[in-house]
């Protein structure tokens, strides 16, 4: 089964450093990371969307990845399953 979940980060600029620690320290858990914010040539946008697939047979580390992101005050976390 392949797990799969989306990290909405509300404030990049003050949450952005701590979400990066966080998918630093589980690195080896996580097979594809793909990152999604808006920009242009005048905008930035503060808000931003990653999502991650996970190696098998690592639920263990994903459900305390999952509480530690949720636990920053403007992420989102939401998974799926496939």
């Amino acid at each position: 089964m392949k797990k799969i979940i989306g990290i909405q980060v509300g404030n990049r600029e003050n949450e952005a450093l701590k979400v990066q620690e966080l998918l630093t320290k589980n690195g080896c858990i996580i097979k594809t990371r793909l990152g999604l914010h808006e920009s242009s040539d005048s905008l930035c946008s503060t808000s931003g969307l990653i999502i991650l697939e996970f190696l098998p047979g690592s639920d263990a580390e994903i459900e305390i990845l999952e509480k530690d992101l949720s636990a920053l005050g403007s992420v989102v976390v939401r998974k799926m399953e496939f």
